[in-house]
Parts: C-alpha cells; sequence; structure tokens
C-alpha cells in the first residue's frame, strides 16, 4: 500500500532588501532634480492659474461657495499632477522626462499613484520650510544611492532613465 504525501510547501515572506546603489543609475541625478524641478513648477504654476481662475469665476455663479475649494485645488493640482505622471506609466514628470531621470521603487517596480502623491507632498512641505529642505538636500548629497529624505520615507529613488 502506498501512502501518499502532502507536497504543499508553506508559503514564505517574500525578502526584500534594499538595492545597492549600483543596480541604479544614480550619476548626476542631483542636478537632474534641479532642473526637473523648475520645469514641473513652472507647469505646475500654470495649470493651478487655470483651475484657480476658473474656480474664481464659477464663484460668482455659485455665490462664492467654490472659492472656499481654491486652497484644496492648489493643492490637489499639484498632487494630482505628481499621481498621474509619476505613476504612471513612464514613471516621471515631465520635468522629469527633460532632464533625463525617473522615479522608482527603493525594492524595484513602478511606483503608484497613492506613493506618487505623497512623494510631492512630503517634498513641497520640505520645500515650505527652508530647514527642513535643507536638511533633506543634505541627506541626497551625503547618500550613496543619492536619495533625499522624502525618497527615503515613502521608498522612492529617482534614477537616471
Amino acid at each position: 500500500m502506498q501512502t501518499e504525501q502532502n507536497s504543499v510547501a508553506p508559503m514564505q515572506a517574500p525578502v526584500y532588501t534594499q538595492l545597492s546603489p549600483a543596480d541604479h543609475s544614480v550619476d548626476g541625478v542631483m542636478g537632474g532634480r534641479v532642473m526637473a524641478w523648475i520645469v514641473d513648477a513652472v507647469i505646475i504654476a500654470v495649470l493651478t492659474f487655470f483651475i484657480v481662475t476658473l474656480m474664481a469665476i464659477l464663484g460668482f455663479f455659485t455665490f462664492g461657495l467654490t472659492w472656499m475649494l481654491i486652497p484644496i485645488a492648489a493643492v490637489g493640482t499639484f498632487l494630482a499632477y505628481s499621481a498621474i505622471t509619476v505613476g504612471g506609466a513612464r514613471q516621471a514628470t515631465i520635468g522629469m522626462r527633460m532632464a533625463g531621470v525617473r522615479v522608482e521603487r527603493a525594492f524595484g517596480g513602478r511606483p503608484d499613484a497613492l506613493a506618487a502623491a505623497v512623494h510631492a507632498l512630503l517634498f513641497y512641505l520640505a520645500v515650505g520650510t527652508i530647514g527642513l529642505w535643507f536638511l533633506t538636500v543634505i541627506v541626497g548629497f551625503l547618500r550613496r544611492d543619492k536619495r533625499m529624505g522624502h525618497d527615503i520615507l515613502t521608498g522612492l529613488v529617482v534614477v537616471r532613465r
């Protein structure tokens, strides 16, 4: 009589290890990020101008109700811009594409829209407080993988295309 053994292997948790700087091409990324930020700031300013103008005009027809939404729409503009572009198939904003950089997860793979939006939110919060922005830039220059503070917090890395 032959006995049948259950050959189902137990499930194993995936092992995540941080990629080394050699796994990513990070040469010149810091300069590319500055150029990308300038281009993206102009694009976001233009988009925000059009959205705020539209909401200001709509405010006359809604007895001022849409005027209260202008700050939310302004913040939503740059979060949506990053979520759509960085969280999209190209993994980069328009400025990043022009600078030749893109965003990846630190463990490999594409960032999703939520990670891209949080990444942008943390960046703009740091820019809004000069001390925190200075600290995050210094962290980026000191690390071999050139990850800034908001990159580390969101688990993302900016690499050459």
